[in-house]
């Protein structure tokens, strides 16, 4: 494809190289040390904007090194704990006259191995550090290989509130092997590439859920069974996923300021459990990120990326799944040490080949799709972040699809106005109990929110803010508001999660109703012009509360079990009912992933 050409000659046309360092993949429980350790120092982190996720790991380790040098308050032995673990995990990175390990409390010297050395190393080629199973370091390249292990099993009890001869008992397991290696080649190009062979039955509000988002259809047109946050997924037994995962990318700095990042993988904006903008929610897909830093104070990223619209059946002898594009940017501004905000907008289009209108890096979009006569999917949206008393974080996220102000203030509640927020707040250290985490967050998002309308030409619903079926934003699409709450406890390598939430949101009676909640439906379809509302349709209320806990026998290899109850009531009778779910699993090198919905 021709728009290929024009990516590749603009990666490898970059004269200025500089020492690259790859991201850590997303993973709540990981980042949530990093943004506290923001938090607790009581400014910006100098490395990176926490607004754009991921992280790279050089800039964690500043991080480290900035709140150890200047705490502002002492840091308790968990903080102590959680700072080796940072280190230990991109030891690459640290610099070397600082790689000398001291006590905690008296910073004497204790021992003279450098930072992430393992005290016994496996058959003495494996394991010489802690977070690697096998590392390489050269002038020529630094190189870190690493095997991926999750196998969980687990009991799920679902019980109907109208037909008890519907009760449903059901055994739970998840099997993932993979690999994971990741590197830099002369410190000059970053690479990180990752696979698994994955098997598992989900508890029952998970298939009820791909039964909505996710679901696909093979080549002769028959439904396909579905995964959350994955593409392609086979059937396996009678209700189970049989799923390859793959991401990869290659990452470079060009011109000093600026980072280009080419692969598969995912992105966030946002500071929140949720994002309303971009989350990690859909499977991973092909993008071409730059990030432009001007000091500390302005971070300007660029987002290009490849989606599949895997909603329209294909025809056997058609074996490519339709295309779309999105092409976004995001600006972040610090004002000062405890301030930040962003601006963000996005354009979602179809076309036989990626245009080249959107590749603009310095243009509105809403000015390039009017002077192309398109109507291609627009979003704008603010987010903003102020820091204080190194104890607490507050957030705010605003997505606007479509806007009118006279029909907002008319209260008529005109479809047109489509829109989400997002209200939240951390609490970390709570009531001064060392390492007790608070967060709470609310999300809301208006009936045909990310919808847009089909074309004539393609495949439908091309433009939705969807990739392969599933959400880019909130899983639970539009036409919801929800309430959640968050606590965090770790006694170094102990740790113990807890998410409760209340969700309400409006479903469809019948396929060919479009009440605004489902994404995936032409807006054209909807239900009516005016008296729209939050809830409309069948409305449901879930009550979630989930209790997790995680020890950690070895750097990144974990023992957890997991407590799930769910209680659904709906307005539709049948679609009401009560979940308990509970399991055990060893987790090796691979985030935890949560499914809230």
């Amino acid at each position: 494809m021709r728009s290929n050409v024009y990516v590749f000659c603009f990666l490898f046309l970059s004269l200025s190289v500089r020492a690259q360092s790859p991201f850590v993949p997303l993973n709540t429980d990981y980042y949530h040390l990093i943004d506290r350790f923001e938090i607790r120092q009581n400014r910006w982190a100098q490395g990176f904007h926490s607004s754009v996720k991921p992280y790279n790991r050089q800039s964690i380790i500043q991080l480290t090194d900035s709140l150890m040098a200047h705490p502002t308050r002492p840091l308790s032995n968990t903080d102590y704990f959680n700072v080796d673990y940072l280190r230990n995990d991109s030891w690459e990175w640290v610099t070397p006259y600082d790689t000398i390990r001291r006590d905690p409390f008296t910073r004497n010297k204790v021992n003279s191995l450098s930072v992430g050395d393992s005290h016994q190393p496996l058959l003495k080629h494996f394991y010489h550090k802690k977070a690697d199973f096998y590392s390489l370091q050269t002038p020529d390249i630094d190189l870190h290989v690493n095997p991926v292990v999750y196998v969980g099993a687990g009991a799920d009890i679902t019980s109907s509130s109208t037909n008890a001869s519907s009760d449903k008992q059901q055994a739970l397991f998840v099997n993932t092997r993979g690999l994971e290696v990741r590197g830099t080649i002369g410190r000059k190009l970053g690479f990180y590439t990752f696979f698994s062979d994955n098997q598992a039955i989900y508890p029952e509000y998970i298939q009820r859920y791909g039964q909505t988002y996710g679901q696909t259809y093979n080549a002769l047109g028959d439904t396909a069974m579905t995964a959350p946050g994955e593409g392609f997924v086979k059937k396996f037994r009678t209700n189970g996923a049989d799923f390859l995962s793959a991401r990869g990318y290659f990452t470079i700095n060009a011109l000093k300021v600026i980072n280009i990042q080419f692969g598969h993988d995912r992105n966030f904006f946002g500071n929140g459990f949720r994002s309303l903008l971009l989350s990690d929610n859909s499977p991973p897909y092909l993008f071409l990120k730059l990030t432009t830093r001007l000091g500390s104070k302005i971070q300007y990223t660029n987002l290009f990326t490849s989606l599949q619209n895997t909603q329209a059946p294909r025809a056997q002898d058609d074996k490519l799944i339709p295309p779309k594009f999105a092409a976004m940017h995001h600006l972040s501004i610090n004002f000062n040490d405890h301030i930040n905000l962003g601006v963000f907008e996005a354009e979602v289009f179809s076309r036989d080949r990626l245009d080249l209108s959107y590749l603009n890096p310095i243009i509105l979009y809403r000015y390039v799709e009017s002077s192309l006569g398109s109507s291609d999917n627009a979003f704008i949206g603010i987010d903003f972040k102020a820091n204080f008393l190194s104890h607490f974080l507050v957030y705010t996220q605003i997505m606007i699809d479509e806007f009118r102000l006279k029909p907002l203030l008319s209260g008529n509640g005109d479809w047109t106005n489509k829109f989400a927020l997002q209200v939240g707040g951390k609490y970390i250290d709570a009531f001064n109990v060392p390492n007790l985490d608070l967060q709470a967050e609310f999300n809301l998002a208006r009936p045909y929110t990310y919808s847009h309308e089909s074309s004539a030409t393609v495949s439908s619903g091309q433009t939705n803010y969807a990739h392969y079926s599933q959400p880019l934003a909130h899983p639970l699409g539009g036409n919801f508001m929800e309430g959640l709450g968050i606590i965090r406890y770790q006694q170094k390598r102990l740790s113990i999660n807890g998410i409760a939430g209340v969700m309400m949101y409006g479903t469809d009676p019948t396929p060919t109703i479009n009440y605004g909640g489902n994404i995936l439906k032409d807006y054209t379809t909807r239900i009516r012009e005016e008296g729209n509302f939050i809830g409309q349709g069948r409305k449901t209320i879930i009550t979630y509360a989930d209790v997790r806990a995680s020890y950690m026998i070895r750097h990144n290899i974990f023992l957890e079990g997991r407590l799930l109850y769910r209680f659904q009531d709906s307005q539709y009778r049948p679609d009401s009912y009560t979940e308990q779910v509970g399991s055990f699993a060893l987790r090796w090198n691979l985030p935890y992933r949560n499914w809230v919905f």
